[in-house]
């Protein structure tokens, strides 16, 4: 594991050594005494003070990247040149162009790529899967998600944080959360064919944009718009699916009940997430790995996911 960061400690890497078949053996952290400690408090055998060691450790069969984007291109290509397996933390990188470079040092050299959009593994979306799969809703028509929350206490400090520095993440938070429910979306109801938006920094208490809107295109016609403001008076995060029978609302990033509506029923439904939320994706590498099924979270399908972002922030 490259980088130690909180995602790391309670989403993924008790994941990755709660999964049969896998082993957390090494950890590199640009902070040698920060990644000493990590590697004491998780049982981590060995500790690196250099990526490149660990990347070259003959031991090491593969390589999760769980460091700020604008560093993912420089390790994941190293890790290529290895032929080593790959699980790059989203977004892949912090541009399209950058993706298209990743995804296809790991193509040409017919290396497993993946990148944790681990929402497409989760058990409360793949019952939304299925209720549009078993046509619950009909013919599926519109979508929207509008995802509005306030500045938090480090944004109104004017503190540093890499979410909001537009050399990083051009698009803010929305580059950071943004880019996992799009990515949702293209899973839930086909990759998005076309995407247009504006994007604004209203508040200027960082140098990323912090208002967006977009609309865009899935296939079969069906369209879909959403909001995403980072400077509003509470947080609100709601997903709506229109059908020609009905509709399903869920939440993409918060735990909620999904809610399915129709002319014969209405349900809510409460499935709980797993403690370590990358777990199920995790497992489904695994899986993958084993040949069993083909792993939702892709470097294919989280490139396409980059283009949308780029698209909607107008960068392509």
């Amino acid at each position: 594991m490259i980088g130690c960061g909180a995602v790391t400690e309670l989403k993924s890497a008790p994941a990755y050594q709660k999964t049969d078949g896998f082993t957390l053996d090494a950890v590199f952290s640009r902070d040698f005494e920060k990644a000493k400690d990590y590697a004491k408090r998780f049982g981590i055998e060995k500790v690196y003070e250099s990526a490149d060691a660990l990347i070259n450790d003959s031991e090491i069969d593969a390589v999760y990247i769980a460091t700020p984007p604008d560093s993912h291109k420089k390790y994941a290509l190293k890790v290529a040149d290895a032929g080593k397996i790959c699980c790059i933390e989203k977004p892949m990188a912090p541009s399209f162009e950058e993706c298209v470079e990743i995804n296809e040092a790991f193509e040409q050299r017919n290396i497993p790529l993946f990148v944790s959009y681990y929402r497409r593994s989760l058990p409360r979306f793949l019952k939304v899967k299925s209720w549009i799969e078993d046509g619950k809703i009909g013919d599926i028509r519109h979508v929207e998600w509008h995802l509005h929350k306030p500045a938090n206490g480090i944004d109104l400090s004017r503190g540093y944080n890499w979410r909001t520095d537009s050399k990083i993440a051009h698009g803010g938070y929305f580059d950071d959360v943004g880019s996992h429910g799009l990515d949702l979306l293209g899973f839930l109801l086909g990759d998005i064919i076309d995407a247009v938006g504006m994007s604004e920094n209203v508040q200027n208490l960082y140098t990323a944009k912090d208002a967006i809107s977009a609309c865009w295109k899935h296939p079969n016609g069906v369209t879909g718009s959403g909001s995403w403001n980072f400077g509003m008076h509470k947080r609100e995060d709601s997903v709506t699916i229109y059908g020609s029978r009905g509709k399903i609302k869920f939440s993409a990033l918060d735990e909620h009940p999904i809610e399915l509506e129709n002319e014969e029923e209405n349900l809510s439904m409460f499935i709980e997430n797993p403690k370590n939320i990358q777990f199920f994706h995790v497992e489904n590498m695994r899986e993958h790995l084993k040949g069993t099924i083909i792993h939702p979270s892709t470097g294919n399908s989280a490139m396409h996911t980059s283009w949308v972002m780029d698209k909607i922030l107008c960068k392509i």
